[in-house]
């Protein structure tokens, strides 16, 4: 079955760049900050309308509209705000350097960001990354992960995965086989094997391979994953499966984990949320409510509160 992705932000019809960049400049001048009116423009514009505001906003007032919302705002409002006014591949380029930033390694904000993206966003990532930090990605990353795991990422930013949509049934069934034959038919497991189908074939054609493995092995490819591998291989080969099978649930699931416990973790929630609202926030609100019987934004009223409750759930729509 297709994915269906159904998004929570849309183009706003009658946009008026000029305007927008007008009400945010008052909304910012003289004594206080009107928040409502920055939390009602810039959740109802898509990333290429905030784009056009902030470059009308800094040619009209000679002003950095990124300064003067850091100026103004703070704490995870402020995060949130910023994360909308940033492109979105140096938004994912920003997350990544921070997870590599600095003593040990957010393997985690690794995995969720790449094994999540299909080839043509990896290389829009890629040289958006270059170009911001003046080194390759595949080279930082390289330099903070180690093993299977930091193979397997750099099969998959060096951009080797097939064009969206690609399949070729017999190619299935011999990688099924392939599979089958490292893993769990025989002792130990040759990880080179799940890295390069893993890392190489479309989603689509992943698929297929996974529906082969099942009727190979009588288990499914999760089930094999668990016996063979641990870590943070495991958990991105976990990754490429739940993006492969229902990408929603995937980030529903992990909008849950960063509510989850004692704490929050913010930017996982605001990454998602900000990163998904274009794309399929809305098919992974309704995943959300299925897989936790609540809905999200009642989640997020747990967890947050103020401005930044309000700025998550104006991009949820609700």
């Amino acid at each position: 079955m297709d994915y269906q992705p159904r998004p929570c932000i849309v183009a706003a019809p009658n946009f008026n760049a000029s305007e927008d960049a007008s009400a945010l400049r008052s909304a910012m001048k003289g004594f206080g900050t009107d928040e409502e009116t920055i939390i009602n423009i810039l959740t109802s514009r898509t990333n290429k309308q905030r784009q056009l505001i902030k470059e009308v906003f800094n040619k009209e007032y000679e002003r950095d509209i990124i300064d003067d919302l850091k100026g103004e705002l703070g704490g995870n409002f402020e995060n949130v705000i910023i994360a909308l006014m940033t492109p979105t591949e140096e938004y994912m380029c920003s997350e990544l350097n921070k997870a590599m930033d600095g003593m040990g390694t957010d393997e985690e904000t690794l995995v969720e960001i790449l094994c999540s993206k299909s080839n043509e966003e990896i290389q829009q990532i890629v040289t958006s990354y270059e170009k911001l930090y003046g080194r390759p990605l595949a080279e930082h990353m390289c330099s903070e992960t180690s093993g299977h795991f930091r193979r397997l990422l750099t099969l998959i930013v060096t951009g080797t995965r097939d064009p969206i949509g690609s399949t070729n049934p017999e190619k299935a069934k011999e990688d099924a086989a392939a599979l089958y034959a490292a893993g769990e038919a025989t002792l130990g497991t040759d990880e080179e094997v799940f890295n390069s189908i893993m890392a190489h074939s479309s989603f689509a054609q992943l698929r297929l391979v996974f529906d082969e493995y099942k009727e190979l092995s009588g288990m499914t490819i999760e089930q094999a994953i668990k016996h063979e591998m641990d870590g943070a291989l495991h958990d991105a080969m976990i990754a490429i499966v739940e993006c492969v099978q229902s990408p929603a649930a995937f980030f529903a699931k992990q909008l849950h984990k960063s509510m989850d416990g004692m704490g929050t973790d913010d930017d996982r929630l605001i990454r998602i949320i900000v990163s998904r609202s274009e794309i399929d926030l809305a098919t992974i609100k309704d995943e959300f409510e299925r897989i936790y019987d609540r809905t999200l934004v009642s989640a997020i009223a747990n967890e947050t509160g103020g401005d930044y409750k309000r700025a998550l759930c104006a991009l949820i729509k609700e």
